[in-house]
């Protein structure tokens, strides 16, 4: 028992020797209640920069979506068979390109039913015509007759009735040249109608040949050669047009005063670059500017138009767009590295005589790797890019090599 005693009184001593040394090493707890550390007398390595001053552009970055300038929904405008289909599926093609080709039989039989009939009232016209000169030169006789029975009668040569007779035929004579008159202007009126029946033919005809309206690309075929189609009851194809193309986009409705201010002084440069795609963006106009805010939102939609000359936007396809509104002259830059967030908001460590300060900043806008200082940093001073982690106010600092952002 006395040994066991012993024991433990033994390792009691050498834990408490062995707390007391810590301590004695470590040091009294720092300002704070936080103990350890590098302390004021020790030295935190980090990387730093130099708050720097060059032109930047004004922009607003934001994701868009692809947009076709237009799309159309072919439809075929008479009823009859599918009989030819002229693309295949994905195809460019070209306004006025034939595409579909519906059984033109029964238009062309209507056609020549049509023309058949203007003939016949052409032949018909022709025939009043005719009757016409000749009931004129009847007519044109029956009243010189009548004048010379008449001024026989007079004289006492011949008898009333016979020139009642002859001047009755001269009226009815009149009568005739109004009936031919009638026919002529029967046939005539005839005639246009057969016209109008023959364009109408003619009309439906040529909308068994099915053309392009655009330049464009087409989708997916519907209807495959051999059906029967009714005139506006199904859509065969979409084209959509990609040669220019439109990239729509939202904006917050605060930022519309600045579109609407650069837009006055020109036209706006857009750029645009697929999710995903490290080429070069692909660059165009603000060309449309939407007619209300939404007001769930609060934004509104704009769009730019692009050549899009090597098909390299796509139709629903998700892009990152930058509207360049203005270059900004003098701005105050620092790489995006050097601005940190706490509670109280965006900060930077500054460097001054080798000692850590911390500086709440007002950034602005995003520049590659670089970010604008709109208040907090001064041009020509130094900030810290990394090893912020390590540092504390107050704290002296040793930089790896200045250098400018």
């Amino acid at each position: 028992m006395r040994q066991s005693v012993i024991a433990i009184l033994v390792v009691a001593f050498i834990v408490l020797a062995g707390c007391t040394r810590q301590v004695e090493e470590t040091g009294a707890p720092q300002k704070g209640g936080k103990k350890g550390g590098p302390g004021r007398g020790a030295a935190a390595t980090v990387t730093t920069a130099v708050v720097t001053e060059r032109a930047v552009p004004i922009e607003i970055r934001v994701v868009g979506s692809v947009e076709a300038y237009s799309v159309i929904h072919v439809r075929n405008q008479v009823s009859g068979q599918l009989t030819k289909v002229y693309f295949q599926e994905g195809q460019d093609v070209k306004a006025g390109d034939l595409m579909f080709l519906v059984d033109p039989r029964p238009y062309d039989e209507t056609i020549r039913q049509a023309e058949a009939n203007q003939a016949k009232n052409s032949a018909l016209l022709r025939q009043a015509e005719a009757n016409l000169k000749r009931d004129e030169a009847q007519e044109k006789y029956a009243r010189e007759q009548a004048a010379r029975y008449q001024k026989l009668f007079s004289e006492g040569v011949m008898s009333r009735q016979q020139a009642d007779q002859y001047a009755s035929d001269a009226d009815a004579r009149v009568e005739a040249l109004r009936a031919d008159q009638a026919a002529i202007e029967s046939a005539q009126a005839a005639l246009k109608s057969d016209a109008a029946t023959i364009a109408s033919a003619r009309l439906q005809r040529s909308y068994c040949e099915v053309r392009s309206p655009i330049d464009g690309r087409t989708g997916d075929l519907t209807v495959e050669e051999g059906n029967l189609v009714r005139a506006n009851d199904a859509e065969l194809i979409t084209i959509r047009q990609i040669h220019p193309i439109y990239v729509a986009f939202f904006i917050p409705e605060n930022r519309l005063a600045e579109i609407k201010k650069y837009m006055a002084a020109g036209k706006l440069a857009v750029t645009a670059n697929p999710a995903g795609d490290a080429g070069a963006p692909e660059n165009g106009t603000l060309s449309f500017v939407d007619n209300t805010v939404d007001t769930t939102t609060g934004t509104i939609k704009l769009k730019a138009t692009f050549p899009n000359t090597n098909s390299r936007l796509w139709p629903g396809q998700f892009v990152n767009v930058v509207v360049r509104l203005a270059l900004r002259q003098d701005a105050r830059v620092v790489p995006m590295r050097a601005v940190q967030m706490s509670q109280d908001g965006e900060f930077a460590y500054v460097v001054k005589n080798q000692v850590a300060e911390m500086r709440p900043v007002v950034t602005g806008a995003r520049v590659g790797e670089e970010v604008v200082i709109e208040k907090g940093l001064e041009l020509g001073e130094t900030v810290v890019t990394e090893g912020q982690l390590r540092l504390a106010p107050g704290m002296r600092v040793r930089a790896r090599g200045e250098r400018g952002s």
